[in-house]
């Protein structure tokens, strides 16, 4: 399997190569050459992995459509090495959970660091370390986070030979538990940077960073966000996992909402369609800042100055600029590379949006493409968590919250499950979640007293000189 650019770089480039790399050399992202096809014999048999052997064996299946050049039974180790009741707590790895007849909960948040980011992350480490072992190099491992990937990526690689984490977080707008999570960890091979602005001004960095080739060679800066194809391939495994357990027969379909600010979760989803999962609607929830719902809806799609992203009570999704978003919009413009380039490189840095509202194509997002979208605010949020709590004596955080309103909205004809991407347990959000119920949600005992243990953090202006000069202070010594 080969790989290419977004932007137009067809330059052959194999599963190992793009692992390390992040970004594509043009800016753009990279995705397979072609999605491999799942027939309804293909589907059945993946039906009876995933009920004989398990998800570890289901991810295997999936991963190796798309990495031809890891060995399969190096591939197959490492799938069982990371999904493991140990890692996950449960078995079943991803437990779909009722809600009400015909809407459902995919339990996605039983890893370390209690978020979704987990089920990617993790995997990711073991093959960051495998593929370092075997080419005798290191990697600098550089990333922004909103709130969850930053812990998640911090948990999956400390201690991990031959790397160095650079986490950059949006100085204060992370939940305490999030700060917590991440601030706390003293190994010597996490940094975490504090950015004196908001999420998007950390992602800015991290693509100017890796788009400085020189700079990006000489320190070798790989990256760990969803802009990284292994963490959006390893989410595709979910999806089908998902479907299995809500289905009994091959031929049914589902629906799936997910919450989502940088389209990277969903865009799996996108990814299990396109290979055949019978997926009838993607619908795509999302908060008060809601850029992703506006394109859906329009056909606009229109980033936010700093300024205007609002900071909510689902901070994770507070993120004006989808940084996943170009790889559906090159499969949208039929994988025109030229195309893509031109709004991504082009229109949007200068005028700040773009419209496909009048592009035939834009129509297919919905008739071809399957997405539907819907917002949620603060109000919505406070009263989803009430209803399923109430109703379901299920506590939910915030972001999941803003998927089961969306979802209830969006639901499809008699028959059709629903499935709500969980993206967090409340704990990382107890200030709303008391707020809501009047009581702070369930803690697991290993995060007692987090929030009180010392930090290790730099707090340090939005600027791409300064970042780059920490880098190669750490790196040089």
């Amino acid at each position: 399997m080969n790989y290419l650019s977004t932007r137009g770089d067809a330059t052959p480039r194999r599963f190992c190569d793009i692992l390390l790399e992040g970004l594509a050399p043009d800016g753009g992202l990279y995705l397979p050459a072609h999605y491999p096809q799942i027939d309804a014999a293909e589907l059945a048999r993946l039906r009876a992995v995933h009920a004989g052997q398990g998800y570890a064996a289901l991810a295997f299946e999936i991963l190796s459509l798309y990495i031809d050049d890891i060995p399969a039974a190096d591939l197959r180790r490492l799938c069982e090495k990371t999904y493991t009741p140990e890692v996950f707590g449960t078995p079943g790895i991803v437990p779909l959970k009722p809600l009400e007849p015909g809407l459902f909960l995919l339990g996605l948040s039983n890893g370390p660091t209690l978020a979704f980011k987990d089920m990617a992350m993790q995997l990711l480490g073991h093959l960051f370390e495998y593929e370092l072992a075997r080419r005798g190099t290191e990697l600098n491992i550089l990333g922004a986070t909103s709130g969850d990937t930053g812990s998640a990526a911090e948990y999956a690689m400390r201690g991990k030979h031959g790397i160095r984490v650079f986490m950059l977080s949006p100085h204060g707008r992370m939940s305490p538990f999030q700060q917590a999570q991440m601030f706390s960890l003293q190994d010597a091979n996490i940094h975490n940077l504090a950015i004196e602005g908001v999420f998007d001004d950390c992602q800015d960095i991290v693509k100017a960073v890796s788009g400085d080739l020189a700079f990006k060679a000489r320190y070798r800066i790989g990256t760990v966000n969803s802009i990284n194809w292994a963490r959006l391939l390893a989410q595709v495994v979910y999806y089908f996992a998902g479907y299995f357990q809500a289905t009994r027969r091959d031929d049914e379909r589902v629906r799936f909402t997910v919450p989502s600010g940088n389209f990277g979760n969903i865009c799996a989803g996108h990814v299990a369609r396109q290979m055949g999962l019978p997926i009838e609607r993607l619908v795509v929830a999302t908060n008060e800042n809601d850029v992703l719902d506006e394109f859906f809806r329009t056909g606009v799609y229109r980033v936010r100055a700093a300024a205007d992203t609002l900071e909510t009570s689902s901070p994770s999704m507070d993120i004006s600029k989808a940084s996943n978003f170009e790889r559906f919009v090159f499969d949208l413009l039929g994988r025109d590379g030229a195309a893509t380039r031109q709004l991504f490189a082009g229109q949007l840095p200068r005028q700040g949006f773009f419209d496909l509202g009048g592009d035939a194509r834009f129509a297919q997002a919905a008739a071809r493409y399957g997405f539907e979208s819907g917002r949620s605010t603060h109000a919505d949020r406070l009263a989803t968590i009430r209803r399923v709590h109430a109703e379901c004596g299920t506590t939910i955080d915030t972001h999941t919250a803003d998927g089961v309103k969306v979802a209830r909205e969006h639901r499809g004809g008699a028959g059709v499950p629903m499935i709500v991407l969980e993206t967090a347990l409340p704990i990382k959000f107890a200030e709303t979640i008391t707020e809501a119920l009047g009581q702070p949600p369930e803690r697991p005992a290993r995060f007692d007293g987090i929030e009180d243990l010392p930090r290790r953090v730099t707090v340090l202006p939005a600027d791409v000189q300064q970042v780059k000069a920490f880098i190669a202070r750490q790196c040089d010594t």
